[in-house]
């Protein structure tokens, strides 16, 4: 992998912070340089450095698939120690906005007086911008959940990747008026590629603590379980407003688990806030 493989960004122009490569992949660079200069030096070597080319592609795919991973670059997968001392606790709501479960989410959080941050996905906000308006209207925070939601989004490259993240921004802030700080991808999936055009775009990568996989789990007891699991302050728990698994009754299982995590969360003394009121 070659240090053109990721491209750098005049931060000047862009009015964001320039890219700094993680560790992992600066070593990963040099590897690919150790390997190809072996080879050079002696032709009968190609195996081995094929071989650790290879193995090298391996790692870094492993770390993609890792959602709470950082070798690939920063990731918050807990909030700050300062919000942990407050007491607070980030609820996240993925791949909305859905015109069934969300307003129905939103009445739940404001009966509890609890904050939430919205991954939104682009292409969904303009299609119910009324809806994606009424999270903002409501005290919470629309966040970046990319403008396709393609199964392929840890595959793309570079312009694609970046261009998929920014009409997810245009969307939101368009319809919302609220531009985005955070980007959660799909899955939690990532290449290394993902790192810059966060950087270029100046968006923070997002994960959680801990989730209740409530887009796929129709039973909302072993949901609840998951996601109340050690619960502390600091977490940052994942569920799901749009495409959620129903239960056998038919029912959101997000619906049915949030009314006694947002209980569970009051009796353990935790504040439910925005990713954004909580993260400098």
């Amino acid at each position: 992998m070659s240090e053109q493989a990721f491209p750098r960004q005049d931060a000047a122009r862009a009015g964001a912070p320039v890219w700094r490569p993680a560790p992992a992949i600066w070593v990963s660079v040099g590897w690919h340089g150790l390997a190809g200069a072996v080879a050079a030096v002696n032709p009968s070597a190609w195996p081995w450095a094929l071989g650790a080319v290879a193995a090298n592609h391996a790692l870094l795919t492993v770390a993609g698939l890792w959602p709470r991973s950082r070798l690939l670059g920063p990731n918050l997968v807990r909030l700050p120690p300062e919000a942990a001392a407050r007491g607070q606790i980030a609820l996240t709501f993925d791949d909305g906005p859905d015109p069934e479960v969300t307003p129905r989410v939103l009445d739940l959080l404001d009966a509890a007086g609890a904050r939430a941050s919205f991954f939104c996905i682009g292409h969904r906000a303009r299609r119910h911008p009324a809806l994606a308006r009424e999270i903002v209207a409501r005290g919470h925070r629309v966040e970046n959940h990319g403008n396709a939601h393609s199964k392929a989004f840890a595959a793309y490259g570079y312009g694609r990747m970046r261009a998929d993240i920014e009409a997810a921004q245009s969307a939101l802030a368009d319809v919302t008026g609220q531009r985005p700080r955070f980007f959660r991808p799909l899955g939690g999936l990532r290449s290394p590629l993902l790192d810059p055009v966060l950087a270029r775009l100046d968006l923070r990568l997002a994960s959680w603590t801990r989730r209740g996989f409530d887009s796929v789990e129709r039973d909302p007891e072993r949901v609840y379980r998951r996601l109340v699991r050690d619960l502390a302050a600091g977490d940052v728990l994942l569920l799901h407003d749009g495409f959620a698994a129903r239960t056998r009754a038919g029912e959101p299982v997000s619906l049915a688990v949030l009314p006694r995590l947002l209980a569970a969360m009051r009796e353990a003394g935790l504040q439910s806030v925005t990713l954004a009121d909580a993260v400098p």
